[in-house]
């Protein structure tokens, strides 16, 4: 028996004992009939539905069109709107509460029965849908490293905090700015523009980039093309790691080994100097 829960919000208590009938038959579970807006929120928010049957046209101050919209701000409940009333206006003014469906009176039960399967399968997957942008947006805004979106010409069109701690600019500087303003050499942000479509992608790939104060950066990142279903390139998805410290350890750790190498080089050359002289 299934266990999906549909609340009725209909005023016509003839037309909502039909419906309720109509949905138990379908093993649905009906946990109320509602005639008026308010009473539709709070039992909403009490037995928290699976899905509601919603009469647009209700008695009282508030409409089903104003309940829906409560409902789904506060609940994010799927809504359904039942209607006599097919005129553009009222579909209009309902179609902004953004709901799942709408079932035009007089229905047949194979009608009522597509709409809520393919009002509850939308919402499962719009809800599957929001859990991963959260999890995207989670990782993009704690990330270690600088993440960026831009779109066809470089211009930036999202990126994460550290992308701005990194280059020292504020989010409306950013606003403004593309990928290819970050570049110290020109030249470097050409070749890289010729090396991308090969693959579509670069990894590993050592940047040297400039912040605000014009200060040299090392980072060694990602970019990958954005593209459409149709292939059109809508732009790059980018990660940096900033190496700029790592950069100075390498080069000062090349310097001391150079002046190491000096050094072991005229000791030897002391020491020969010296059993040459013992020898003669």
């Amino acid at each position: 028996m299934s266990s999906i829960k549909i609340l009725v919000v209909e005023d016509e208590s003839i037309v909502a004992m039909d419906i309720k009938n109509r949905l138990e038959s379908m093993n649905y579970i009906v946990p109320g009939i509602i005639s008026s807006g308010e009473e539709a929120v709070k039992k909403a928010a009490e037995a928290k539905p699976d899905l509601i049957l919603m009469d647009i046209v209700l008695k009282g101050e508030m409409d089903g069109i104003d309940a829906a919209q409560i409902i789904k701000n506060t609940l994010d409940i799927p809504v359904v709107y039942l209607t006599a009333y097919s005129d553009e206006n009222t579909l209009e003014r309902a179609k902004i509460t953004g709901p799942f469906g709408y079932i035009i009176k007089p229905f047949e039960d194979r009608e009522l029965h597509s709409a809520i399967e393919v009002a509850l399968y939308k919402h499962e997957m719009e809800s599957k849908l929001k859990e991963n942008e959260e999890k995207f947006r989670y990782l993009f805004e704690e990330s270690q490293d600088a993440i960026f979106i831009t779109v066809t010409n470089c211009k930036f069109q999202d990126f994460n905090p550290v992308m701005l701690d990194l280059f020292g600019y504020s989010k409306e500087e950013m606003d403004n700015l593309s990928f290819s303003n970050l570049f110290a050499d020109p030249e470097d942000w050409e070749k890289l523009q010729e090396t991308i479509p090969e693959k579509g992608y670069l990894k590993n790939y050592e940047f040297k980039l400039i912040n605000k104060q014009k200060e040299e950066i090392d980072c060694i990142g990602s970019l990958t093309l954005r593209k459409d279903e149709k292939q059109d390139v809508l732009g790059y998805y980018g990660i940096l790691h900033d190496i700029t410290e790592r950069k100075k350890a390498e080069e000062a750790l090349k310097k001391s080994e150079e002046k190491y190498r000096k050094i072991v080089e005229k000791f030897l050359k002391i020491v020969g100097e010296v059993l040459t002289e013992i020898k003669s």
